[in-house]
């Protein structure tokens, strides 16, 4: 058995440059067997497998500037810096300002694997294309509900929080699931290890409601360089390509600047070129 896979880890605002590799592939007809997504990486794959280039772009360039998009007056009112709701519900509905265009998500031949946490147990749960339905797009909430910066999203009455925590680069997911061909998006300088001191305190105030999401939280530094370690492996063996920034362009999960979210955009782009002989290879 053989397929091709994508990867989107995510990473808030940088994640921006997978938009460009994807919007890129949707111009130039590049499809693969699977998606995997993490965290704002599912929200990527789903305007990518819905045939909508450009749809992301106009969030993370229009809609994140607004108030009700991510800012503190919304973490003051309710605990949830990024409006989870306004995202995937307001404006992706059938009836909102961008709507997803659901029929042809569904009807897409490629699988879609999205990545979360189970806050409860700390446990990576991996949702598919059947957990989706018009203007129910929960499996993408779930996957990016940042701990401590945004409540646990609850779907079916399980609480959630964003993948990146539990299995942040599943590359070895994509194995074992039968593709022999993976594009790696990664939203970090490729060779700068993931640190652990931004993640101590939110791990220490997560660990009074949350003490088994808490442990992965302090822990994600490591399974993310792990994870990273052997994609790079499965890369020297030619199974994936990793595409990666050169440079953050100044952004950050949670903040961002116009400017540099359009130079990360023309990043991934023009990264995504490397794309077809890799698959074809």
């Amino acid at each position: 058995m053989s397929g091709t896979a994508i990867i989107d880890v995510g990473g808030g605002f940088r994640s921006i440059f997978g938009a460009g590799i994807l919007d890129y592939c949707d111009e130039q007809g590049i499809s693969f067997d699977h998606c995997y997504g993490v965290s704002a990486g599912s929200a990527n794959l789903a305007s990518f497998l819905a045939l909508q280039p450009g749809r992301t772009h106009r969030f993370y360039t229009q809609y994140a500037f607004r108030r009700e998009y991510a800012s503190a007056t919304n973490f003051l009112k309710d605990r949830n810096f990024v409006n989870l709701d306004y995202v995937y519900s307001t404006l992706s509905n059938h009836d909102g300002e961008d709507p997803m265009d659901f029929e042809a998500l569904k009807n897409n031949a490629s699988k879609l694997t999205v990545v979360a946490c189970n806050a409860e147990t700390g446990e990576a749960v991996y949702f598919d294309k059947s957990e989706i339905a018009q203007d129910h797009y929960d499996i993408f909430k779930t996957s990016s509900a940042v701990p401590v910066a945004c409540e646990p999203y609850v779907y079916k009455n399980v609480p959630y929080f964003d993948g990146g925590i539990a299995d942040p680069v599943p590359v070895q997911r994509a194995i074992d699931d039968g593709n022999d061909r993976i594009v790696l998006v990664l939203t970090r300088l490729k060779d700068v290890l993931r640190e652990q001191h931004k993640d101590i305190m939110p791990a220490r105030i997560l660990r009074r409601t949350f003490p088994n999401s808490a442990d992965r939280l302090l822990n994600r530094y490591q399974t993310y360089n792990d994870e990273v370690a052997l994609a790079k492996n499965y890369a020297e063996e030619g199974s994936v390509l990793i595409l990666a920034p050169d440079d953050l362009c100044g952004l950050d999960t949670l903040s961002k600047s116009y400017e540099g979210l359009e130079r990360m955009y023309r990043k991934g782009y023009a990264a995504a070129t490397h794309i077809q002989s890799f698959l074809t290879h």
